[in-house]
């Protein structure tokens, strides 16, 4: 992979110690995170970045602990990192990393056991994918994984271009029948904000 996007996973909280440039799934799954992902704010249709809450539920956060904020301000930052980014299953549109292999056309894996049938599905749609790596019974890489729309996105092993592949995105309810494509890894690794970025973003908001 690119080593910007290395840097940019590490700033992230991700461990890149084990990544030894053998291949794109090997790299993938030995990188770890001990924290969760947050997408940047970005501008809507019906709201503007500056609007949104950078975390949801955080307004709430902040008004809980407005008697901290205005005695140390410090201790009040270092509680939000505490609260935000660790690994919880409490939902405040956080993203996780999973990096696995997903094998569904694999014969004599588990995945292909599981999940072959549902692929020779008429409502399976391969073309974004097939678009880019020309690979129609591809193995994927299951990338992160969300509480949200969508909630799964996927690395096409046989992409054609390891150093900075194209990530496709999918959800539960309409399972590889409705696939997105969301772009290249290092811009969609830059989507999300470090603990830095959120609490630049925060300090700007509450005057601090």
């Amino acid at each position: 992979m690119k080593k910007e996007i290395l840097d940019r996973i590490k700033e992230l909280g991700g461990n890149i110690n084990n990544v030894k440039g053998k291949s794109l799934l090997e790299d993938l799954q030995s990188i770890t995170f001990n924290t969760v992902l947050y997408k940047r704010p970005e501008d809507t249709p019906w709201a503007s970045a500056e609007d949104e809450e950078p975390i949801y539920g955080i307004g709430d956060f902040v008004d809980e602990n407005e008697t901290l904020f205005k005695e140390n301000k410090e201790a009040f930052y270092d509680k939000i990192i505490e609260q935000y980014f660790r690994l919880t299953d409490e939902g405040f549109g956080q993203m996780f990393w999973k990096a696995s292999s997903f094998t569904p056309f694999k014969e004599g894996t588990q995945d292909y056991t599981e999940w072959y049938r549902d692929f020779t599905d008429p409502d399976i749609d391969l073309s974004e994918t097939i678009k880019i790596t020309n690979d129609s019974t591809p193995d994927f890489i299951f990338l992160i994984y969300s509480y949200g729309f969508p909630d799964s996105y996927y690395i096409v092993q046989s992409d054609p271009n390891p150093e900075n592949p194209t990530l496709f995105s999918t959800d539960r309810t309409g399972f590889f029948s409705e696939v997105t494509n969301e772009g290249n890894l290092e811009d969609f690794m830059n989507t999300f904000m470090t603990k830095e970025e959120l609490l630049e973003l925060l300090k700007n908001k509450l005057g601090s």
